[in-house]
């Protein structure tokens, strides 16, 4: 009777115990760190070395290792997360930015901004599976849910560039408003959001037709238009609502996901660049470059809570799933 009642109080203790908290890491491209953030806490908990400009950030799907391109390094950093050192590097070519895994995690896309190629890159052998030619200046990086196709957007072209995983060829090439930086898929396949940063627009394409079917455009009163420049886009797994990052005007823009029209506008720190949700979908973290911080978004009452001091210039933002 004894034990019984001793694994029941236990399995009381354990289920009312503290969850596990996700971790953030931020890469700061100035500061050549990356800095976690403990999403529980909201606080910095630790700071870790890496090569120049860090930019482009992404765990593996297994949380096993945090990956961050070091751009003027020329390769790919793989930070063990359990010691927080870095014990590895990827081949990537010249100058990577953003990449994307595939959807099982067994590939790595890699744009590289300065030879305006798409490195593959095999995550299990760590080697160089190929390559393809796009546009000028690649950057934005998306996959198609089945990862059946995958997007890179070019800078200078002005274009989406839709991959074929399979034969790796280019299969259409969509034009989208000026300087596209960052592409996003919604979870279920039917939509592509591209931001154009110098445009400042995001085109919602079709990813079966390769047609733009709506430009969503932003208005803030008191700002040029020059001062409104999208970069990073979120959607909620349930598609209804997108988030997308405004640049110098230092606004996030809520945006409902069937009519694309803009409900609000965030106030966030200063050059706002990229985001993330937590896997609840509790928080969106933005990482905002000139103010050098983090700014924590609660997504359901749509309210900035909090600014965490992070490194020099943060640039990119992933979470952990598990």
């Amino acid at each position: 009777m004894w034990r019984a009642g001793l694994i029941f109080f236990a399995s009381i203790i354990a289920a009312n115990g503290p969850a596990q908290a996700y971790m953030a890491y931020v890469s700061n491209e100035k500061g050549n760190t990356v800095s976690i953030i403990d999403t529980d806490k909201l606080e910095v908990v630790n700071t870790i070395k890496v090569g120049q400009r860090p930019r482009g950030i992404e765990l593996t799907k297994d949380d096993k290792y945090c990956l961050v391109a070091v751009g003027d390094d020329d390769t790919i950093q793989m930070i063990d997360t359990k010691t927080g050192e870095v014990t590895a590097n990827l081949p990537s070519g010249p100058d990577p930015e953003l990449f994307i895994l595939s959807p099982d995690g067994s590939l790595l896309y890699v744009a590289n901004e300065n030879d305006n190629t798409v490195t593959i890159i095999n995550m299990k052998k760590r080697t160089p599976l190929g390559e393809v030619q796009v546009g000028v200046e690649p950057e934005g990086m998306g996959i198609s849910p089945d990862g059946k196709i995958l997007v890179n957007t070019s800078e200078t072209t002005n274009m989406a560039h839709f991959i074929d995983t399979a034969t790796r060829k280019i299969v259409a090439n969509v034009l989208v408003d000026s300087r596209p930086r960052f592409a996003a898929f919604k979870s279920d396949g039917s939509e592509l959001w591209v931001s154009s940063e110098v445009g400042g627009t995001v085109s919602v394409i079709d990813p079966v037709k390769h047609q733009v079917t709506k430009k969503i455009t932003f208005s803030i009163p008191g700002l040029r238009s020059e001062s409104i420049q999208p970069v990073g886009i979120n959607i909620t797994k349930d598609n209804k609502t997108g988030f997308v990052a405004l640049g110098p005007a230092n606004r996030v823009a809520v945006i409902d996901g069937k009519t694309h029209e803009v409900k609000k506008y965030l106030l966030v720190g200063q050059r706002v660049w990229h985001m993330a949700f937590t896997p609840d979908e509790k928080y969106l973290l933005t990482t905002n470059g000139i103010s050098n911080d983090v700014s924590i978004i609660d997504v359901a009452k749509l309210k900035v809570i909090k600014s965490i001091q992070v490194g020099e210039l943060p640039w990119g933002v992933t979470i952990t799933k598990h």
